[in-house]
C-alpha cells in the first residue's frame, strides 16, 4: 500500500492530500530514510513522522484497504511521541 494511502486509511492524518505534502518535503521516513508519498509500506516498517514540532514513530501492524474508524488504530503501534525543538 502507498506510505500517503495507509497515512489517511489508518487515520493517522486526515487527508491523504496532507500525507503527500509531508513526503514531498522530506518529513517522513521509513526504517529512517526520506521516502516519496508512492512508497510502498510493508508490515514492521517504522514510520516516522514530523508534523509541526512533533516527531511521532509507528511501526506499521497490518495493511488493511478499508477499515472502521474503531479499529483503525490495529493497523499500527506508537513508539514514540514527542514535541521536539529545532528540528
Amino acid at each position: 500500500m502507498r506510505l500517503d494511502k495507509y497515512l489517511k486509511v489508518s487515520r493517522i492524518l486526515k487527508r491523504r492530500s496532507v500525507s503527500n505534502q509531508l513526503a514531498k518535503h522530506q518529513r517522513v521516513l521509513v526504517n529512517d530514510k526520506i521516502v516519496k508519498p508512492a512508497y510502498e509500506v510493508k508490515v514492521d516498517d517504522v514510520v516516522t513522522i514530523y508534523f509541526g514540532n512533533r516527531r511521532l514513530k509507528i511501526k506499521v501492524l497490518q495493511l488493511v484497504e478499508h477499515v472502521r474508524k474503531e479499529e483503525s488504530t490495529m493497523m499500527y503501534e506508537i513508539l514514540e511521541d514527542v514535541r521536539v525543538e529545532g528540528e
